[in-house]
């Protein structure tokens, strides 16, 4: 009972805060998608960090090291880091572009059906990743509640963390979440990094180690699975809008590079702590039923209550964060590239304001369907992952940087990129061969391909250097 009462007042404080940050700064829809362009370094930084450091890692990548071992965990996780010293690169030229969304930018380099499609695949995506984090909430509250001897559904749980996330969205945009999201980040990394002291102790103590099998490199896993794991997280990564959105809220581009590298640091961090916490847990644990909750688990059952009550709520704190964080952008994609481009091109600022918020309940509610059909996290991860890192970041990167590529170019990538997604996906993964592993070279072949053959109907309106005028 400890934990759920030390969960609720956090989420309580959090939403207390977010409030009152919101009423304070956001007046306008400009403050809620972007903060006004003012969101001060450090709130950039941990919101930068806390955003992508969500349920998907604490659960999903978790149990993959408790499955694998700390040498898998190396593996996967080296994806975000690796993704974050190229997106040095790619702050600048967003913040430099203006553009808040990649629709924007999209429509840009390649013309309004490339706008239009992208957009409806990055809420596809952005809503899979938000069910992720509610799911993975949900699998908190269940198991805390489980251990006190209260029994609570799975469905009243996960209605209970929506609703949470719901109301810090609405009410404050990306200046709350952007400022909760920092908060977040400084209890994420102190609560995970106070209790690797204490597992180890206990290891040390009960003499348990690691099955020599969890000591290899691959961990038993096939390259196929290592690569399955590692390339979905880069390709997000990469053309991840939640990033490109926060780099738009930098006063400039140079503090959106400097952020860049606070975030890098943190991710360092997040990931060492993360490796450590779940391969004590791996010595303590020769089998778990469910892998996912493995930090869960080994907090609930080894830490000091006040330790554990720290990591539970550092946990919570990686979901809430990266859960409103996703569900801020998918709405700010139907609202600033559907609604006001295409149905009300005169729209007021509250009938953006509304529509905004309106939208957010709705793939709320889309997100939760969404957990029903996919079992476990990982899969649910992964696959909204390769969504966007398919059908979105070949296409965005090739758009910023790509002098050559042409709209028809573009468009093909989207819709390669995303229909081998859901084809493969529905297949059931032929061969055992993840999704990324198709879709993402698959959408970079279509680009090339069909901007080779279309080179020679290039288009002034949509060129590289129109985008930064």
């Amino acid at each position: 009972m400890s934990y759920i009462i030390a969960i609720g007042a956090y989420l309580v404080l959090l939403m207390i805060y977010g409030l009152i940050i919101a009423h304070k700064k956001v007046k306008t829809t400009d403050d809620m998608m972007t903060g006004g362009h003012k969101i001060p370094f450090i709130i950039l930084v941990g919101s930068l960090l806390a955003t992508w450091c969500g349920g998907g890692g604490i659960t999903g990548s978790a149990g993959v090291v408790y499955t694998g071992g700390p040498w898998v965990g190396a593996l996967t996780f080296a994806a975000p880091p690796i993704g974050i010293i190229l997106l040095y690169f790619i702050a600048g030229k967003v913040r430099k572009s203006n553009k808040v969304t990649v629709p924007e930018i999209m429509g840009a380099r390649y013309g309004t059906a490339a706008s239009i499609i992208s957009a409806l695949c990055v809420m596809l995506a952005y809503v899979g990743v938000l069910a992720t984090q509610l799911k993975a909430a949900a699998n908190i509250v269940v198991l805390l509640c489980s251990s006190s001897g209260v029994e609570i559904s799975h469905g009243t749980a996960l209605a209970i963390c929506t609703v949470i996330v719901v109301i810090i969205t609405v009410c404050g945009g990306l200046v709350s979440v952007a400022y909760s999201d920092a908060v977040s980040a400084l209890l994420m990394i102190g609560g995970f990094f106070l209790a690797i002291p204490f597992l180890i102790g206990v290891a040390n103590s009960q003499g348990a180690t690691l099955p020599p099998e969890k000591m290899t490199i691959t961990g038993g896993m096939s390259g196929w699975e290592l690569l399955g794991y590692f390339l979905p997280s880069l390709a997000l990564m990469l053309g991840d809008q939640n990033m490109l959105q926060r780099f738009a809220s930098a006063k400039n581009s140079d503090e959106a590079k400097k952020s860049n590298i606070g975030m890098f640091i943190g991710e360092i961090m997040v990931i060492a702590s993360i490796v450590a916490v779940a391969t004590q847990a791996a010595k303590l644990y020769p089998t778990l039923d469910t892998p996912s909750n493995v930090i869960f688990q080994v907090a609930v059952d080894y830490l000091p209550l006040v330790f554990g009550a720290l990591v539970m709520c550092a946990c919570m704190a990686f979901i809430v964060t990266t859960a409103d964080s996703y569900l801020l952008s998918s709405a700010t994609n139907l609202t600033n590239d559907i609604y006001v481009k295409y149905i009300n091109k005169n729209a007021t600022d509250h009938q953006k304001m509304t529509v905004l918020r309106a939208t957010i309940v709705v793939f709320s509610v889309i997100a939760v369907a969404l957990t029903l059909y996919f079992p476990t996290v990982l899969q649910l991860q992964m696959t909204a992952y390769t969504m966007y890192g398919a059908a979105i970041t070949p296409a965005i990167l090739f758009a910023l940087f790509s002098k050559k590529v042409t709209p028809a170019g573009g468009m093909a990538g989207i819709i390669v990129g995303g229909a081998m997604t859901i084809v493969w996906t529905l297949l059931g993964t032929p061969y055992g061969i993840q999704c990324a592993i198709v879709a993402v070279p698959a959408s970079v072949v279509a680009i090339l391909v069909v901007s080779a053959l279309t080179g020679g109907h290039a288009d002034e309106a949509h060129s590289l250097e129109t985008l930064y005028k």
